[in-house]
């Protein structure tokens, strides 16, 4: 009565293997962070689209060099 010890003829219960334990941190880990990632966002397609497609253009850009001599031009009227 009122004991937080288990009787001395009971066993303790089984502790999960360690590395079954990292795994299911690992995935509730992984699954908030895609949970932040999305929050307040309505079609996180899109939103993955878009990112994928200026990282693209990006790396096009980065691959061309520098733009030519001159860069932009403008004329008075």
């Amino acid at each position: 009565m009122g004991m937080c010890f288990p009787c001395p003829g009971e066993s303790a219960p089984p502790s999960p293997n360690l590395e079954e334990k990292r795994a299911k941190l690992a995935e509730a880990a992984e699954r908030r962070q895609k949970e932040a990632a999305s929050r307040g966002i309505l079609d996180v397609q899109s939103v993955e689209g878009k990112r994928k497609k200026k990282e693209k253009l990006e790396r096009q850009m980065a691959a061309s060099g520098p733009p030519s001599e001159g860069g932009l031009r403008w004329t008075v009227s």
